[in-house]
């Protein structure tokens, strides 16, 4: 059997599907083979198991503990990835995996105590974590803070009762939950936080605030995912972008990495990770100047050749795209 494409080649088959919330649901997978992984990382799932759409989500399972490799994927409208999975996959359909991928991990950083904390679908890493810690380091501490829009937006709900953890939702707060958003006044309150470990997941804007906060909390120790947030739209301004095939212009605020750029103006380009790990989006500069936080994948030629990650390209003046 081939595979839809080298990047996943761990083929699994849907054993069942269960709904956590009304718009996030957890698919367990069986692997009949070996597939290591640590608590915490990501796989990329090949999209309707073809090579043209790859999409990274978070191994929700944690590695020892379950007999099954778990994706827990929240439905967004006209998403390619999150539609298909939670809409259309059955019991017994195939998907195909790449390798577990991603540094995210508590089993990379040990600790006496941890606080962990999660917005939304950001509690998929923190939970495959959350078990890991009680399995293999039952004597640390750990606190864990998880925000959520309404109570019934907590996933991994009957789980959680087996965890000390402060639940804050933003509406309907009910018994059990402290009404609002994260504030400083919730972060002072963990006890002895500036020796924490502290390590977060959710979207952009929360992890921005969560290290502004802890960091101002004292917190030295710090650690975030990479969250994906859809394309913003098109700009009419900033650094001019021109694709020489075909032809075209268009314009991204400065500041924007060249995924960003292509991704808001509805230009096609592959990205998976987002993470300057998996080499999906490898593309062209003909001129312009740039800095890259990453070329893992990229060979010296491509390199000299101008090629770049373009989710770890970070344009500098106009560019001109091959």
């Amino acid at each position: 059997m081939t595979m839809p494409t080298p990047l996943c080649p761990h083929r699994m088959q849907v054993h069942h599907i269960h709904q956590e919330t009304p718009d996030v649901w957890t698919l367990s997978l069986i692997n009949h083979d070996f597939y290591p992984y640590k608590a915490g990382q990501y796989a990329l799932v090949s999209i309707r198991n073809g090579s043209e759409t790859l999409r990274a989500y978070t191994i929700s399972s944690t590695p020892g503990l379950s007999e099954f490799i778990t994706l827990t994927v929240r439905r967004i409208d006209g998403g390619a990835g999150s539609e298909w999975l939670t809409g259309e996959v059955k019991i017994g359909d195939y998907l195909w995996l790449s390798e577990a991928q991603g540094e995210f991990s508590c089993e990379n950083i040990v600790s006496e105590r941890y606080l962990l904390l999660a917005a939304g679908c950001g509690v998929t890493p923190i939970m495959a974590m959350r078990r890991w810690l009680a399995k293999h380091r039952p004597q640390v501490d750990v606190q864990v803070i998880y925000n959520v829009r309404s109570p019934q937006d907590v996933i991994f709900a009957d789980e959680w009762r087996h965890y000390p953890v402060t639940l804050v939702a933003e509406n309907n707060a009910t018994h059990g939950f402290i009404a609002g958003r994260l504030t400083r006044e919730i972060l002072a309150a963990v006890p002895d936080i500036a020796s924490r470990t502290v390590m977060t997941c959710g979207p952009a804007p929360y992890m921005d605030m969560v290290e502004k906060e802890v960091k101002a909390l004292g917190v030295a120790a710090f650690y975030r995912e990479v969250f994906f947030t859809p394309a913003a739209a098109p700009s009419a301004g900033g650094l001019k972008f021109t694709t020489l095939q075909p032809m075209r212009e268009f314009y991204s605020p400065v500041g924007s990495t060249l995924l960003a750029a292509l991704e808001s103006n509805s230009v096609p380009v592959n990205a998976a990770c987002r993470a300057g790990v998996c080499g999906c989006c490898k593309t062209k500069v003909v001129s312009g100047d740039y800095t890259v936080s990453s070329t893992m994948t990229l060979t010296e030629e491509e390199i000299a050749s101008g090629y770049v990650l373009a989710c770890s390209c970070h344009p500098q003046s106009d560019l001109v795209l091959a």
